[in-house]
């Protein structure tokens, strides 16, 4: 057998000369001996080879169209066998390629490695670290997420304002006049061809370079000479095998690389940041406002990477050596002092109280904040509806997206109704249920229950917070709290002072013996609870309906004349409102199907309609959509998806009973 292998080897070498190369590669002098600090070009190297097969195996599931990218890149995160490990990979080796790329150029230029006859080579590798960088940066966009969309045309926008050439540069860049699919191909052909066409190339020349001239020993040498193989082969191997192990604990401690909610052009992503190698540069930014912006864009970036180009030529003596490495030592710190600012600056709320003299400080942060959750619970909210049994539809995830209620309704709240309304958990609810408001917020949204905030300080209608569930409907009667109005937001309404109220505050009035006050405040429990029933929103356990149906019974029949019994006045709640077949239209609103999805769309388009307030309708606009398009309020799903996010009525993934405000 040995002898077969032989006489291959030799049918090889005589054809490609295989055993030369072999023994010039290996056996390349090593001036001083092997060193650890000689690893970090075949570091590089491995880097580049892993991105090129992680990345070639993520070519074959990826679809680069507007429509589709970020479908496929769910499919290679979460459906994909080993896809979240292989693209957790692609994603933290680009990280390792820059860091290892600015320790082996501070090593060069720290040890003079850049000096004759090695200008070139250091020439070479700097164009090397734009193509890396350019790597890093039309890759940020192919998911075709949120932070990748939104990042690239914060860059775009800015390579507009270049000198002369910044309109085409940006026309070029994005394929037309508008993002789009053209800018997703472009990207995609640069990302997976152009730019590694050209390191490939560059790359060749720099090692074919580095062989000819060799490597550059640090003075003094104290050691003898020795050769790449087997000493410093090892070395190489171990520092190789090194990156891969942290790359792959990053990878499997994040279980892959983020992906955040599908690209919206409607919808901005207000805490869309650069990755950490690009930070200081949007820092630095933060020097030069307004028409000034073009000199920290460009003006002195490239007057910086003018000064690298030239270092060879400043550094042929000790002197200029010693200027190149203060200019090294300057650049270094100067981005880790931007970067560290710039980490500082968007935490700041975190770490400081607002005061007067940081509040534009603290307010900029607080907003960033914000929107970072915002954002991670909204890509929380698309994954989750993607794996579930609705999945994709063939529309695209956007168009997922655009329907939930969980997600537009919160926005088209604070648009169309947060001028007058107010959206928080009630205290009355929170007290009710034995809950810290802080914490049910954040387990909430996993049962169905609407937990977003969207406070006015100065409500003047009521606190739609869980409207038309049990606790809704309990606090509104509120039998515990009759003399504090705020739970519900009426404290600056008329209807304060109106009818209702005081039919509240007079039935348990404090002539009331402890059982007549009892009674009492159980009948407008049991109402509550009929009213609940009403709302069409009750998803109970089997177990628990049949004992709450029959409270409903036994409410319902108060509404309709038996509260009459309860309370010393007689009164019974049709004597005011129509429900079902009792009471008549006229003063106060119809409470069949009271808060259902049907009555509170209703509403809506017009609460002075009769079955509603009618003439006394205080100051609810109506939003029906309009004959006269400039005249509409709201659309009919605009509607429906303020109704459904009021009501809790949206997919639960993963639920099989979703207790809306239960």
């Amino acid at each position: 057998m040995s002898g077969r292998l032989h006489k291959l080897v030799d049918w090889l070498d005589n054809r490609t000369g295989i055993r030369g190369l072999l023994h010039e590669a290996l056996y390349e002098r090593v001036p001083g001996g092997a060193r650890w600090r000689y690893v970090w070009g075949s570091t590089l190297v491995v880097a580049f080879a892993t991105q090129l097969i992680t990345g070639t195996f993520l070519w074959m599931a990826y679809s680069p169209s507007a429509q589709t990218a970020w479908e496929s890149v769910f499919t290679i995160q979460f459906e994909m066998t080993g896809g979240w490990l292989l693209r957790g990979i692609h994603h933290y080796m680009a990280h390792a390629m820059v860091f290892l790329l600015l320790i082996h150029f501070a090593q060069v230029v720290w040890d003079g490695a850049y000096r004759a006859p090695r200008e070139l080579n250091f020439v070479v590798g700097l164009v090397l670290l734009q193509i890396v960088l350019g790597l890093s940066l039309t890759g940020y966009l192919l998911p075709w997420d949120q932070k990748g969309y939104w990042a690239t045309t914060v860059g775009t926008n800015l390579a507009s304002q270049a000198p002369l050439v910044g309109p085409e540069i940006k026309k070029l860049a994005i394929g037309g006049s508008d993002y789009g699919h053209h800018t997703l191909t472009r990207f995609f052909a640069l990302h997976a061809g152009v730019l590694p066409g050209l390191l490939i190339a560059l790359l060749a020349v720099h090692l074919a370079l580095f062989r000819r001239h060799g490597l550059h020993a640090k003075e003094p040498v104290t050691r003898p000479d020795a050769t790449f193989w087997p000493d410093q082969l090892l070395k190489d191997s171990v520092a190789a095998l090194g990156v891969l192990a942290v790359v792959l604990v990053f990878a499997v401690w994040s279980k892959g690389a983020e992906l955040s909610a599908p690209a919206d052009p409607a919808h901005p992503f207000n805490a869309a940041r650069p990755e950490w190698y690009f930070l200081f540069l949007f820092q630095f930014l933060k020097w030069f406002p307004g028409e000034l912006e073009v000199w920290g864009a460009f003006v002195i970036p490239a007057a910086v990477f003018c000064l690298l180009f030239l270092m060879p030529w400043i550094g042929r003596g000790r002197k200029g050596h010693l200027v190149n490495v203060g200019i090294l030592v300057f650049l270094i710190g100067s981005i880790a002092l931007l970067t560290a600012q710039a980490v500082h600056d968007d935490n700041f709320a975190l770490w400081h109280k607002r005061t007067e003299a940081n509040a534009s400080r603290y307010d900029a942060s607080r907003a960033f904040l914000d929107a970072k959750r915002e954002a991670e619970l909204e890509a929380d909210r698309i994954i989750a509806l993607a794996r579930s049994a609705e999945k994709i539809p063939p529309t695209g995830a956007l168009a997922m997206a655009a329907a939930d209620p969980f997600l537009q309704g919160p926005k088209l709240f604070a648009q169309h109704c947060a001028g007058c309304h107010t959206h928080e958990i009630s205290k009355y609810y929170a007290f009710q249920v034995g809950v810290d408001p802080q914490v049910f917020r954040r387990s909430a949204h996993n049962f169905g229950i609407n937990m977003v905030d969207i406070v006015n300080p100065d409500p003047t209608a009521p606190n739609l917070w869980g409207v038309g569930n049990r606790g809704w409907m309990q606090a509104f009667l509120n039998p515990h709290h009759v003399a504090d109005l705020d739970h519900l937001g009426y404290q600056n309404s008329p209807f304060a002072d109106g009818d209702m109220v005081s039919f509240i505050k007079d039935s348990l009035g404090e002539e009331l013996t402890d059982e007549e006050r009892e009674a009492v405040e159980n009948a407008f429990l049991l109402i509550s609870d009929a009213l609940w029933l009403e709302a069409g929103a009750l998803k109970l356990h089997p177990d628990a309906r049949s004992e709450f149906e029959e409270r409903a019974k036994r409410g319902r029949e108060l509404i309709t004349g038996g509260l009459a019994e309860v309370l010393s006045s007689g009164t019974s709640c049709t004597d005011c409102h129509k429900f079902h077949d009792a009471g008549e239209l006229g003063s106060a609103p119809d409470l069949t199907g009271y808060m259902s999805r049907e009555w509170l769309t209703e509403f809506i388009h017009n609460p002075a309609a009769p079955r509603f307030y009618g003439e006394n309708n205080d100051r609810m606009p109506a939003f029906a959509p309009h004959a006269d398009p400039r005249l509409n309020q709201l659309d009919d799903e605009s509607l429906r998806l303020i109704v459904d996010w009021l009501r809790g009525d949206w997919v639960v993934p993963g639920a099989e009973i979703n207790p809306p405000g239960e």
